[in-house]
């Protein structure tokens, strides 16, 4: 689950299926920012899209002014050792907006807490929540979709 003490998404070999890995968490919520209210009908879901800032992505974090100091157009993925891949075309934290997105099981919502118990965690501890989203299978869900590269890796 671990790389270099950080978590990392399931295996794209279809290990772990979307929000089933091991990993569980709460996600809190500022109530100065989020009411009450905003988290009602939320526990009808399975599974929530969770778009949160890589943070303590050193590339991304000038020390000296805190901003953005660069990163690779290219990079090699964990699961493909044998060549880069352009950085959109992966899930890499280091992008050009540090921004990361993960579908997490709902296993508990706490609306006067602002807490979300969730199950899939990929993300550290400390990660700015930017937004969540419900997982809708009518929409979010395409059968059919290609994966690029990731097609051509041996299960």
């Amino acid at each position: 689950m671990e790389r270099a003490g950080t978590p990392h998404q399931p295996s794209a070999k279809g290990e772990h299926m979307m929000g089933e890995t091991s990993q569980e968490g709460i996600l809190q919520l500022f109530p100065d920012i989020v009411p009450a209210q905003a988290l009602q009908d939320l526990e009808g879901f399975d599974f929530i899209w969770c778009i949160f800032y890589c943070h303590l992505n050193a590339m991304n974090v000038d020390s000296d002014t805190g901003g953005n100091r660069g990163w690779n157009a290219r990079v090699r993925p964990p699961r493909l050792s044998d060549r880069k891949i352009g950085t959109l075309a992966t899930r890499a934290p280091h992008r050009p907006n540090p921004i990361g997105l993960s579908a997490l099981r709902v296993l508990e919502v706490n609306a006067d807490s602002r807490e979300i118990r969730v199950k899939g965690l990929d993300i550290l501890d400390g990660t700015p929540i930017l937004d969540i989203k419900p997982y809708i299978k009518h929409y979010d869900a395409i059968p059919s979709a290609k994966a690029g590269w990731l097609d051509h890796l041996e299960p």
